[in-house]
């Protein structure tokens, strides 16, 4: 039964970062499925909830396991890697789809339609942005203190400008498939801008 929810799920996300969410229907769903409304309504309330749960599924949960997993006295290089394995998953999990034309453009717009129609879900969001920038502090802070980096940079402008290459970065300009390699690099070349 797990394994049908998770099909569902899969699928359904594949469905709305194709067509969008306002531009599927409950019978878009069901085809795409093939399975009955009934079957879906078992998994699922209504199609509302199965889009909170695509987006939390994909997007928030992922993030928020990345952002766990940097430990107290982490400097920006493994705060790096954390952004970086967030968006490797993101990446992985869309690979999986079906349909290869998806790409950030789409999911861009998907969550952007998410957070306006859903006001809880745009609110997570803005606490997992929060708990990054803070953690961008930190991490600043601590090579700061430790040498590895100048110490007379503004911390709070450089955080901002950390959350900003992710948050700014279009990888599916022109191309079908994601490659995170460019923002990986930009993340890497804007650290050694820091460096003593």
């Amino acid at each position: 039964m797990k394994d049908r929810k998770e099909y569902i799920i899969r699928k359904a996300m594949e469905l709305y970062a194709l067509k969008g969410f306002r531009n599927v229907s409950i019978t878009d769903l069901q085809f795409a499925l093939d399975i009955g409304r009934g079957t879906l309504y078992y998994y699922f309330k209504d199609q509302d909830e199965l889009f909170l749960t695509c987006m939390e599924k994909y997007f928030l949960e992922p993030k928020q396991r990345a952002l766990n997993s940097v430990c107290e006295d982490a400097g920006i290089e493994e705060m790096i890697a954390a952004m970086m394995t967030y968006l490797h998953s993101l990446e992985e999990a869309l690979m999986t789809f079906e349909e290869k034309a998806i790409n950030t453009s789409n999911v861009n717009d998907l969550m952007f339609t998410a957070y306006s129609k859903f006001p809880s879900l745009h609110r997570k969001a803005q606490r997992l942005a929060l708990k990054e920038l803070e953690l961008w502090r930190k991490v600043i802070y601590h090579d700061q203190r430790t040498g590895l980096i100048r110490r007379d940079i503004d911390r709070e402008q450089v955080a901002l400008m950390f959350a900003h290459i992710k948050n700014s970065y279009d990888s599916g300009l022109g191309q079908t498939q994601m490659d995170f390699s460019l923002l990986e690099k930009t993340y890497s070349e804007f650290h050694k801008l820091l460096k003593i």
